[in-house]
């Protein structure tokens, strides 16, 4: 089994938190998003999986070891492809087209989920959707009274459906895809000014492919900073109901109170303060005098003196001002 994972897109809506590192690589929890989104694809593999393929853009070498040691941690091989030209879901997964062979799965690396299945390996394709209550920003799903796929839409104007397609599909046969997403490029076949996967579906469905809906507990979107917020949120209550520990053994925490869920990563100091729930501080962070909850504290930011909710604070960032509901960027300094 295989994992593609195309991550080149800027990231603007999650800006200034994307000008110094691409979104995947944000953290949720204390581990980034493509990490969290590898891991938990490979629980439900139910088999080994060899091989994850990052589509990129140029991200620098730092974040290809990152993406390269995130797949050597679910024991298979780290593969870097490179998208420069943002021209479609379809243009972005052929990027790897190297890679494109045998059983995979695709993950669009912005989306997160909670689910208790297994794939079905027997399948020839599987599309994970959601019901949504506004379907016009997604791609959609009709069904048949069988509960097989009839038609795939890119965004739909008028209402064909409520089922979103997540960004996470099942193939049994990657080098099937990757001649239906040749013919896109081959053809200049576009939706929208772009080359659509749900093109690519549509065709292998008019060719006899069936594909069928697999469904998830909990769709978890990292779009924007308080849905990211949010996820962060979701997410630590869901390793809490793993029993998973949350806290460091290297942190310090003196006349303070945790509010679980709450992560606190390595070296992390918290002092007269109180942290929680729903709270991430990164490693080597410093909270002091604070009332910090629902938030993101990334690496060696400080928070001093003040109340935050609601909030992502980058790496090496400092707060010692009013209460804020705050998206600080790295580096960044906010006093009053």
């Amino acid at each position: 089994m295989k994992i593609i994972v195309p991550m080149a897109g800027m990231g603007k809506r999650m800006r200034p938190h994307t000008l110094t590192v691409p979104k995947p690589l944000i953290p949720i929890a204390g581990k980034p998003i493509v990490q969290r989104l590898v891991e938990d694809i490979a629980k439900v593999c139910g088999e080994p999986v060899d091989e994850v393929a990052f589509i990129i853009g140029r991200f620098g070498e730092t974040v290809e070891k990152s993406l390269v040691q995130i797949a050597e941690s679910v024991g298979a091989k780290g593969s870097i492809y490179y998208q420069d030209e943002p021209l479609g879901t379809a243009h972005a997964i052929l990027a790897a087209k190297d890679s494109l062979s045998g059983p995979l799965v695709v993950a669009f690396a912005d989306t997160l989920f909670k689910a208790d299945f297994t794939l079905d390996s027997s399948a020839a394709g599987t599309i994970w959707v959601q019901r949504v209550d506004d379907p016009k920003p997604f791609g959609v799903v009709k069904l048949d009274e069988n509960g097989e796929i009839t038609d795939f839409v890119e965004k739909p104007e008028e209402f064909v459906s409520d089922l979103a397609i997540i960004g996470i599909y099942y193939f049994q046969d990657g080098a099937y895809l990757r001649e239906e997403l040749q013919f896109l490029l081959d053809n200049n076949i576009k939706d929208k000014g772009e080359f659509q996967l749900t093109n690519a579906l549509e065709n292998m469905k008019n060719k006899g492919t069936v594909f069928v809906p697999g469904r998830v507990t909990e769709w978890l979107d990292c779009g924007n900073k308080d849905a990211t917020v949010y996820t962060n949120q979701r997410y630590l209550e869901y390793l809490q109901e793993r029993g998973e520990n949350l806290v460091a053994e290297s942190a310090k925490v003196t006349n303070s109170v945790l509010i679980p869920p709450v992560y606190v990563g390595e070296g992390v100091i918290i002092t007269d303060s109180v942290v929680g729930p729903h709270v991430s501080l990164g490693n080597q962070s410093n909270v002091r005098g604070s009332v910090v909850s629902n938030s993101i504290v990334q690496q060696s930011a400080t928070v001093a003196h003040t109340t935050v909710t609601n909030s992502m604070i980058g790496n090496f960032a400092t707060v010692a001002s009013t209460p804020k509901d705050l998206s600080l960027g790295d580096y960044n300094t906010l006093r009053v």
